[in-house]
């Protein structure tokens, strides 16, 4: 993927600015830990996944522009197509090594920017928090990247699963303590997905108590 025009840059954060405004009109989203977000470098967002509206409205959380994986056959129908790679969507397949829509996260990383995940590996049945796959574990050793934590939440009231159309909710932000490549080095797998899946639990117990309040 080559470095983005100014003319897309300029569209995009056009887009941007409007689809913030509806997010907060419609959806009341709000975000905390906002001071945790890198303001520059390369970060891999690792986040729960609760609904297929959770890119865009993580993406409206951030200033930087974020890419993130989508499942291929979200690419087959065009006009989405066009939709989802205008806002740094990245092929991956599912079923099976996904190895190109890696290899393009990867490249994206190493050039600084940030990088969207959901370590559950498909949206929640329920609205809570799943079990994370080992997946992101080996992009984030090999790009030596930071790692930060974030929970939604309300995500799942607007758009659950098998629903047709998404709905009015309250959708509520929260953006943890990043953990950084020194500490990723130190521990094993098994502890990097541990600690991740806390600090992603926590961040999303913490959106659920703002929005609720």
């Amino acid at each position: 993927m080559s470095r983005r025009s100014w003319a897309k840059r300029f569209v995009y954060n056009g887009f941007r600015a409007l689809s913030r405004l509806a997010g907060v009109v419609f959806f009341g989203l709000r975000c905390i830990g906002r001071h945790h977000m890198p303001r520059k470098g390369a970060v891999l967002v690792c986040s729960n996944h609760q609904s297929t509206l959770d890119p865009v409205l993580l993406g409206l959380t951030f200033d930087r522009r974020l890419n993130y994986l989508a499942r291929k056959s979200l690419f087959r129908f065009a006009p989405f197509r066009w939709l989802i790679e205008f806002l740094d969507a990245i092929p991956i397949d599912r079923t099976g090594a996904g190895l190109a829509g890696l290899k393009e996260a990867l490249r994206r990383i190493r050039r600084g920017e940030m990088v969207l995940i959901f370590p559950e590996g498909t949206r929640t049945e329920n609205g809570g928090v799943g079990p994370f796959e080992a997946g992101f574990c080996a992009l984030a050793r090999r790009a030596s990247v930071t790692l930060l934590p974030v929970g939604i939440d309300g995500a799942f009231d607007a758009w659950p699963r098998g629903a047709l159309v998404p709905r009015l909710a309250t959708v509520f932000v929260c953006v943890g303590q990043p953990i950084d490549p020194q500490s990723i080095r130190q521990l094993s797998d098994d502890g990097l997905i541990a600690e991740l899946e806390q600090r992603i639990r926590n961040c999303h117990a913490q959106a659920r108590a703002g929005r609720l309040r």
